[in-house]
């Protein structure tokens, strides 16, 4: 258990759900939609960007980290769905740090 003064943290989150991926359905929202496969996680994360991108342009700045909030838990979850973990997309992040933003998004489009 987490002393009160520790911040949750993202990877906090990823394990929750590692957690809650391993109880039944019947009480697990996370053990729900994985349950529901890849393409019913992917379908959820595409809704939940859509309401984060509405809150952006329309909603008060509690809307929108809450809807930042879905988000991240989604993107995790599928994640989740695919095997793949925080830290593996922590280190693509990583790698993209040595050169530009603009340099890096030009080589994706040729290769």
């Amino acid at each position: 258990m987490k002393a009160a003064m520790d911040k949750f943290t993202i990877h906090d989150l990823e394990q929750r759900i590692q957690e809650r991926a391993q109880a039944s359905p019947d009480v697990s929202y996370t053990r729900k939609l994985l349950d529901r496969g890849v393409a019913q996680c992917a379908k959820k994360f595409g809704e939940e960007a859509f309401e984060t991108a509405l809150a952006a342009v329309g909603e008060d700045r509690e809307r929108l980290i809450a809807e930042a909030s879905d988000l991240i838990y989604h993107l995790l979850v599928l994640l989740k769905a695919r095997a793949i973990t925080l830290a593996e997309v922590e280190a693509a992040l990583e790698a993209r740090t040595h050169q530009s933003g603009l340099d890096e998004k030009a080589a994706r489009k040729h290769s």
